[in-house]
């Protein structure tokens, strides 16, 4: 196959023109959008918040750390849990070396797990 230098090969063709498509599709959608929307501001309206309160403080609020710790914990015990589905339906196959590896990856799980309920770390407050 040789290519000549300066042309484009006609392999990649069917993607510029897909690019391209894709391209006058998102700008064509982001223009009539713009030209057909119903556009009338009033002061209202333009508040950061439009749920009828005026807003009394500043929008900028800073979470206890408390709640990011109690997410992080949440997502690792549900992505470590998310391990047992595979071991379960491919437990036959697997045999007695797959059980001893789930029972100390699940007694791994629960030293964490006590561990951060005895510091405190999934007291809400």
């Amino acid at each position: 196959m040789s290519v000549a230098t300066g042309v484009l090969p006609s392999n990649y063709l069917p993607i510029l023109v897909f690019f391209f498509i894709a391209l006058g599709f998102g700008l064509v959608t982001i223009i009539a959008g713009y030209l057909v929307r119903p556009s009338q501001p009033y002061k209202e309206k333009l508040y950061p918040y439009e749920s009828g309160i005026l807003p009394d403080t500043d929008a900028r609020h800073q979470f206890p750390f408390r709640y990011y710790l109690i997410a992080m914990l949440f997502v690792l015990f549900d992505i470590e849990i998310i391990f047992l589905y595979p071991w379960a339906v491919s437990f036959n196959q697997l045999g007695l070396f797959a059980l001893v590896e789930m029972i100390l990856f699940l007694l791994i799980l629960f030293v964490g797990y006590f561990y951060a309920w005895r510091k405190g770390a999934l007291e809400w407050d």
